[in-house]
């Protein structure tokens, strides 16, 4: 799973990896997207790159919950949110949702230019209202519920 944050909108892509003729080669599952709410506007970057990790578990739970898999992201805060210290309200809470991801999931930081999927979908999101799939409403807390 590629994750990337850019200005106002989050991205992600999933991909999967497939064999077949001798090869194996990497094709999309699924794409989403959306814009940041106006609250979350005021975080400052790790915690919003942390939310966006939280926001793309809860969003792919279907697809990601017993399996193992990476995510690929450019950001240091997300590699390091797990073995916070002292982490403020919000980073402990999300520290919390995604504990039961925490065996099956590799957090891979590569800062150059892999993940342009995700990189896209995050110069064109969808605005947050109720008509897209991807939406969060203004007052709720990213949680992660199987």
């Amino acid at each position: 799973m590629y994750i990337y944050a850019c200005g106002e909108v989050l991205g992600t892509a999933l991909h999967q990896f497939h064999i077949g003729n001798d090869k194996s080669y990497e094709g999309p599952v699924c794409f989403i997207s959306r814009q940041i709410k106006p609250t979350e506007a005021r975080y400052e970057a790790s915690q919003m790159e942390c939310l966006f990790l939280v926001w793309a578990l809860e969003k792919l739970c279907y697809y990601l919950y017993g399996s193992v898999f990476e995510i690929i992201t450019n950001f240091n805060a997300v590699k390091s949110l797990l073995n916070m210290k002292n982490p403020n309200r919000h980073m402990l809470r999300w520290q919390i949702a995604i504990q039961e991801y925490k065996g099956n999931m590799t957090i891979v930081h590569n800062a150059g230019n892999i993940d342009r999927n995700a990189d896209g979908l995050s110069r064109w999101g969808l605005p947050n209202i109720p008509d897209n799939p991807s939406f969060v409403s203004a007052n709720a807390e990213p949680q992660i519920a199987i």
